[in-house]
């Protein structure tokens, strides 16, 4: 069996590769500066997700270590994907000991909701009390 393990250590996260990613493939980041790329990226919980020593997955974790976090850019790089990664990476995040107690966390995602869902995720129970302000051309040359 191949060996996947999951790093939060930053020293070990090809943020270059995860920045290709979202930048070129990715259908919620298309087009993010690296500047900005970059500062989210130090302002979060990051997971790398490597297979013998290559990394073919991500998830960041925005959160106050408290009571609320974020989960966003979760991916696996096409090749790797139905394998079974996506669900072992979501396992270390959820597994992680700064994120457990949390009252709240929150995603969106326009796809592979039954990934989610078997991690506690569903639509929200009192839709009427979640706003949110969402700029979705932000990334987008004019």
């Amino acid at each position: 069996m191949l060996r996947f393990e999951v790093t939060t250590d930053k020293a070990r996260i090809d943020f270059d590769a995860v920045y290709r990613f979202l930048n070129g493939e990715s259908n919620w980041a298309e087009g993010i500066p690296r500047d900005l790329f970059d500062r989210a990226m130090r302002n979060a919980l990051c997971f790398a997700g490597h297979l013998e020593g290559e990394q073919i997955a991500f998830a960041r974790v925005i959160t106050d270590y408290a009571t609320f976090a974020n989960l966003v850019d979760v991916f696996v790089v096409p090749e790797y994907r139905g394998n079974g990664y996506a669900t072992r990476l979501l396992e270390a995040v959820f597994a992680h000991s700064d994120l457990q107690g949390l009252r709240r966390f929150t995603l969106a995602t326009r796809d592979k909701h039954a990934l989610y869902v078997k991690f506690g995720f569903h639509a929200p129970l009192m839709p009427e009390t979640l706003m949110e302000r969402y700029f979705p051309d932000m990334y987008k040359a004019t």
